[in-house]
């Protein structure tokens, strides 16, 4: 590129000319734009700015802002993006940027920082779409630390330990093995054989008398309900054992429900054997009774092995701005319709509305088209008004239904896409490490939770090309493209 300073002729040359008068040409992956330093000199700590001051600074000044320059033409040339560049060069004229469509967020961030614009400038709508896109990157790579650290057998770890890991993830991750995915199958058919026995228990016909007259399940189905517990208790007990954060395992919501599915079984037991010596056989039986209502707790055990309920529960989570917004919808309605139903069915003699609180039951199953009949206007005007609460209340459910739904096509498709990213990530480092090229560092993997919020994308410490989107997973001494870093 720059065989001696012989080859180019003075560049202090027109010393005395004023920076703001100055006129420089920059040439971006063959895109040339000239610049007048009035316009640079509004952002002197940019790159661009600093080209100005470079040229009384010699070759070793230039050469370290630009990657080739032309002293006769006083062109600086840069391999970098040059539709970024025309993005970022907004700065110096609008004070702001708008990233185009297309192009990937986190590659234009490298952009900027490269040009050492200040990520203030970009305008929030980008800022945004930058925060996903790092947000997904995040997510692959704690995925691919997950199957990482699964693969990896620490040597220095002790048995015990090793024993804890083997049945952590035997347990909690199906797809490892075979055993895995029998044992999570069997979990959820002991989860549907609990709840079908808890409502087959409740048929008269399959119930039996007791020596004091009372019905009781039959004790077939109190057997099949005892071995259910029993499995639910083996595992959860396992499950904590075996758990690296014993705390945050029994804080989890599944966590909790898993407890809530098991305990009343024991409480009854424990009711039904001592209570009734502590307190009349009657309350025994209706503690008892109300105990065996909390085992509907447990279908929700399901959602541990169905990603559907779980991506269902994220966009419920979600959307609780429309959800919020349907039920404000709602109440206003209901007080309204309640009020106006009461005040029209006064001058009925037969009327059904006694009071407006009364009312409000009539406008709720009114407005959500349930419309029981139990309760329901004799007025002209009060079917008028009946009919106008069930149509405002059909487009107070439906308005809000849309975004619901899209934020669970959303998540759905997100997550298999993450997920067939992870793999592909994987893949690569394998193949490249048996290639001899790049090798996955578990130690950098670890890294990913003490960079902050920065993250291990955008290390300083690292030097990628303009055009990739680091996935810090690879090797510091050489970098490879993945598919993932491919974002144009």
């Amino acid at each position: 590129k720059m065989a001696g300073d012989s080859m180019f002729p003075d560049v202090e040359t027109d010393v005395s000319e004023k920076n703001e008068e100055m006129e420089i040409v920059v040439n971006v992956g063959g895109v040339r734009q000239v610049f007048y330093g009035d316009n640079l000199n509004q952002y002197p700590e940019t790159r661009l700015a600093e080209l100005i001051n470079c040229l009384s600074g010699g070759y070793d000044s230039i050469f370290s802002l630009c990657d080739d320059y032309d002293p006769g033409k006083r062109e600086f040339y840069f391999d970098r993006d040059p539709d970024a560049f025309k993005c970022i060069i907004d700065v110096y004229y609008f004070g702001e940027i708008h990233m185009k469509k297309g192009i990937c967020p986190i590659c234009f961030k490298n952009e900027m920082e490269f040009w050492k614009v200040d990520l203030k400038f970009l305008d929030d709508c980008c800022k945004t779409h930058l925060s996903e896109k790092k947000e997904e990157l995040e997510e692959i790579a704690r995925r691919v630390q997950l199957i990482l650290d699964d693969l990896g057998v620490d040597a220095s770890e002790s048995r015990w330990k090793r024993c804890q890991k083997c049945i952590w993830k035997f347990l909690e991750k199906p797809e490892s093995s075979y055993p895995a995915r029998v044992v999570a199958v069997l979990s959820f058919l002991f989860i549907l054989i609990s709840s079908v026995v808890m409502c087959v228990g409740t048929i008269p016909d399959l119930q039996v008398v007791d020596a004091e007259g009372n019905r009781m399940e039959h004790p077939t189905l109190d057997s099949i309900e005892t071995a259910c517990i029993g499995w639910f208790t083996m595992e959860y007990v396992l499950r904590l054992i075996s758990s690296p954060n014993k705390l945050h395992f029994a804080l989890s919501f599944m966590n909790i429900v898993d407890v809530l599915a098991i305990l009343p079984f024991y409480v009854s037991l424990t009711l039904t054997h001592l209570g009734a010596k502590l307190m009349e056989l009657s309350n025994v039986q209706q503690a008892v009774q109300a105990l065996r209502i909390m085992r509907i707790a447990r279908i929700f055990k399901l959602a541990r092995h169905s990603s559907g309920l779980q991506t269902l529960t994220y966009a419920l989570k979600r959307s609780f701005k429309e959800l919020g917004l349907l039920l404000m919808y709602l109440a206003v309605g209901i007080f309204v319709f309640s009020a106006l139903g009461y005040t029209m069915e006064q001058s009925h003699p037969e009327t059904l509305f006694k009071s407006i609180p009364q009312s409000f039951w009539w406008a709720i199953i009114t407005m959500t088209t349930v419309g029981y009949g139990d309760i329901y206007p004799k007025t002209t005007l009060g079917k008028l008004n009946a009919a106008i609460s069930f149509l405002c209340g059909v487009i107070a459910i439906a308005l809000p239904i849309h975004p619901i739904i899209n934020n669970f096509v959303r998540y759905y498709n997100k997550q298999r896409v993450l997920e067939t990213a992870a793999k592909h990530e994987l893949e690569l480092m394998e193949l490249n490490s048996a290639e001899g090229k790049a090798t996955g560092s578990k130690s950098e993997l670890e890294d990913l939770s003490r960079e902050g919020k920065e993250g291990p994308f955008y290390s300083s410490r690292l030097k990628v090309s303009h055009s990739d989107t680091f996935i810090h997973l690879l090797s510091e001494e050489k970098h490879y493209r993945t598919r993932l870093q491919s974002c144009k």
